[in-house]
């Protein structure tokens, strides 16, 4: 599990090749929202350590959000094989999160 928002997103074109199950957060280090959603992710995300996790950096003009259509943070966004499956958005409990994670893990 990633810790940290990263600046540098990814293109869609990549996400969207992707095999496999693929979490992507949508978020910023200083939201408080993010911050309150790390210790449910954390424990939502034990037992799920082979799924890709992409922490990408959200705000105004930034691409891979849009096309996303990311309003707000953090959203979190399960994909199998580049496919959206689920959604979670301001999670405050690890059950919203651990049923994502098994639609696009069920072998957890």
């Amino acid at each position: 599990m990633k810790t940290h928002y990263l600046a540098e997103a990814p293109q869609r074109a990549d996400i969207d090749a992707l095999p496999g199950a693929v979490l992507l957060e949508f978020g910023a280090n200083w939201c408080g929202h993010c911050q309150a959603a790390q210790a449910p992710l954390a424990q939502a995300f034990a037992g799920h350590e082979q799924i890709i996790h992409y922490k990408v950096e959200d705000g105004p003009g930034r691409a891979l959000g849009r096309s996303f259509k990311v309003k707000l943070w953090p959203t979190m966004i399960f994909l199998r094989d580049g496919v959206e499956v689920a959604r979670v958005v301001r999670p405050l409990e690890a059950t919203a999160i651990a049923d994502g994670l098994q639609q696009i893990d069920p072998r957890a």
